[in-house]
């Protein structure tokens, strides 16, 4: 039997090592470049005593259109508890439902970001983060949440510099008292005091697991706006806490969170329906910095206490209801997400998905009047086909 080489198999196998050949050096000049952004940042982060006593978060007043200040926003702080004061349920709820590799890993969790890396596949979305509570820590003290690859690689490399620079202890107290948890609390004291009424070094299981489950969402899981929300959460939390060992499942079961006294809530009026839906848009408008902010909006403080008297006046006992009032350039003069901002802050003018039915009659007459109808023009009500939407009467009927 005689044997013949492939002529192009020497050319293919070179190929092959061209291409591993190139990659190798580029990873290692990105690893280069990795180590020496890690050094800058080292070199640049503050001392642990400059992080504990710089607040983060900025003051933000909001104003009417006639200059009226609608309300002042800024971070509440508690006391400063030291990694020993705060109690081992919120230190064991918090690593377990935020990061439970957070005393192994160097600052970035490889496991973590494959996993995420993964579920966007199989699901499409992103339906479950990556990031460390050393890099939740390094976006709320030093970056914005705004969603960018550049700002996503200044937190891991600054993550990195921050795990280098102070131990894990140390990171843990300086996330547990600052990180946000809504309604203008940051930390675990401000929290606790805000939630409960008491400070955070007496918390209990069924506590502890409340606020753990702030952080994901403090807007979704706020216990003071959806209890229910809140609890699940926190079951949620409680449940992980159990598969890893921190606590029993008759410890889970007794901590019993639907049971949770809540402090009482102080009242709000409901222009906060209308800064609530307003601020978020200030990420995508400014870079991050910590000087005072000031917002002036559209809103007309008269027209929005007539909405709200109106609201109120007009909704049925047991039902919500909303009302948003624009200009003709499009400027919001008053906002009404649902009778009482207290017990509800769900902007049903804003976030309820709901058919207009015949409401929106006004805006297809408007548009045939400012094309040149008037309304002594006959109209044939038949079949409409538009790219495949076919609206038509509730009755079925034409």
């Amino acid at each position: 039997m005689v044997s013949r080489n492939n002529p192009s198999s020497p050319r293919r196998f070179g190929w092959l090592g061209r291409v591993f050949r190139i990659g190798l050096f580029a990873a290692i000049l990105g690893l280069i470049a990795l180590i020496v952004a890690v050094a800058i940042a080292y070199s640049s982060l503050p001392s642990y005593s400059e992080l504990k006593s710089s607040p983060n978060g900025q003051m933000i007043r909001v104003h009417a259109v006639d200059g009226t200040v609608l309300v002042s926003i800024g971070p509440s702080y508690g006391q400063w508890l030291g990694i020993d004061q705060i109690p081992d349920t919120m230190k064991n709820a918090m690593v377990a439902v935020e990061d439970r590799r957070f005393r192994s890993h160097p600052g970035v969790d490889p496991i973590g970001i494959a996993r995420s890396i993964q579920v966007r596949f199989t699901s499409g979305t992103w339906r479950q983060g990556g990031s460390t509570i050393t890099q939740q820590l390094a976006r709320n003290v030093f970056l914005t949440n705004n969603k960018t690859w550049t700002r996503k690689i200044r937190e891991i490399v600054l993550a990195l510099a921050i795990e280098r620079k102070f131990s894990k202890d140390q990171v843990l107290e300086l996330y547990l008292n600052k990180v946000y948890f809504g309604g203008g609390a940051y930390g675990v004291d401000a929290a606790s005091r805000k939630f409960f009424g008491h400070s955070g070094d007496a918390l209990t299981l069924g506590e502890a697991a409340i606020i753990a489950g702030l952080v994901k969402a403090p807007s979704n899981y706020s216990p003071s706006a959806d209890a229910t929300a809140a609890v699940a959460r926190a079951q949620v939390v409680l449940g992980v806490m159990r598969d890893h060992g921190d606590i029993t499942a008759r410890q889970a079961e007794d901590a019993a969170p639907e049971s949770v006294a809540l402090a009482p809530e102080p009242k709000q009026n409901s222009v906060r329906y209308f800064t609530d839906w307003a601020l978020p848009q200030l990420d995508t408008m400014i870079d991050e910095g910590s000087e005072p902010i000031e917002v002036w909006t559209t809103l007309d403080l008269n027209m929005q206490r007539q909405a709200d008297v109106s609201i109120r006046a007009n909704t049925p006992a047991g039902a919500q209801g909303a009302l948003v009032a624009l200009d003709r350039d499009g400027a919001v003069r008053a906002m009404v997400g649902g009778k009482d901002y207290v017990s509800s802050i769900y902007n049903r003018a804003t976030q309820a998905v709901r058919q207009p039915g015949s409401a929106f009659k006004l805006f297809v007459y408007l548009a045939a009047l400012e094309a040149g109808k008037t309304p002594a023009d006959m109209m044939v009500d038949g079949p409409v086909d538009i790219q495949g939407w076919k609206p038509r009467n509730s009755s079925r009927k034409y």
